[in-house]
């Protein structure tokens, strides 16, 4: 476990690209005025904003390239959780009237993020975007973050890289709470991709750890009544590998790294039984403002561990 802050270089948000434009939004809707995903995401605009990054901040650049040089490109995570949190902290830090809108920044932080995991050959990213407990906030918010998800979606099936790439998208979570919007929104992505080999990247919606388990547990239960098995005989043979099986990631290898922003420390019921063995990095930075700077010394603090599993 780590917990990152500054390493000498403050966090300023008018140097981070994914705030670009941002002032005009006022609603899911509105990020259409800005570039789309395809623009976004493609390798020429990522170039440019290096360049762009480079001329205008020198120290950030030299800092980060020290940054790439120590990394070593084999042994890099094959599977990152992201926890990402602070969104409606840095709304408030800005001085946004509707702390909604940092939602929208974080969104925009999210394409960012993936374009670095293609570019390091990450093969699973597994992002917790809505948990089960965030039903219980005020139902305006609710329905703005699950039209957020509707509207991100609508981009990412845009992105040409999600085809160049072979991007693989799923999402998990309690699917039956969710709305029929939402729910088409999700099929989407996963029924335009299922036939993709490259990176796995899975959504966790209207996910929690211990409803996960609690469904794998039912899930058995049920496919061992199928069966015509008795619960003194589910018992006898139950291991832990079988439940792994009734999961929501089943046939997903579990998070080497898990990363979480905004400087909590926690897992707030994120991949409960996956992450066993999982590496944490706390970072102190609130989601939007998550640098690469900030991805490259997580990755560089994992590369330094030495994972014994329990040996």
């Amino acid at each position: 476990m780590a917990v990152a802050s500054g390493d000498g270089l403050r966090h300023n948000v008018l140097m981070d690209d994914s705030q670009a434009g941002a002032d005009s939004a006022q609603s899911p809707i509105a990020v259409n005025k800005r570039p789309s995903g395809r623009a976004v995401l493609s390798l020429a605009g990522l170039a440019g904003r290096r360049i762009l990054r480079a001329v205008a901040h020198p120290l950030y650049w030299l800092y980060e390239r020290r940054l790439e040089r120590r990394l070593d490109p084999e042994a890099m995570p094959t599977h990152i959780g992201l926890i990402l949190d602070g969104n409606r902290r840095f709304a408030r830090g800005i001085g946004l009237g509707d702390v909604r809108r940092g939602h929208q920044y974080g969104a925009r932080k999210l394409r960012t993020f993936l374009e670095w995991c293609l570019e390091y050959k990450v093969r699973h990213v597994t992002l917790f975007v809505f948990s089960t407990e965030n039903f219980s906030r005020a139902p305006e918010e609710v329905q703005y973050l699950l039209d957020l998800f509707v509207h991100e979606s609508a981009t990412l099936l845009n992105d040409i890289r999600l085809d160049t790439e072979q991007v693989r998208v799923k999402v998990i979570g309690q699917r039956h709470r969710l709305p029929r919007h939402v729910l088409e929104a999700s099929e989407a992505l996963e029924l335009s991709t299922a036939e993709h080999e490259g990176m796995l990247l899975t959504i966790a919606l209207a996910y929690g750890g211990r409803e996960e388990i609690t469904d794998a547990v039912k899930a058995l239960l049920n496919e061992a009544a199928e069966q015509g098995r008795s619960l003194e005989e589910v018992a006898a043979g139950l291991s832990a590998d079988q439940l792994s099986e009734h999961l929501y990631t089943a046939g997903v290898p579990d998070p080497d790294f898990i990363i979480r922003t905004s400087g909590e420390q926690r897992l707030s019921g994120f991949l409960l039984w996956q992450s066993a063995y999982s590496e944490f990095y706390f970072c102190d930075a609130l989601w939007p403002e998550f640098r690469r700077i900030d991805f490259l010394r997580a990755i560089r603090d994992y590369q330094r561990r030495e994972r014994r599993y329990g040996k």
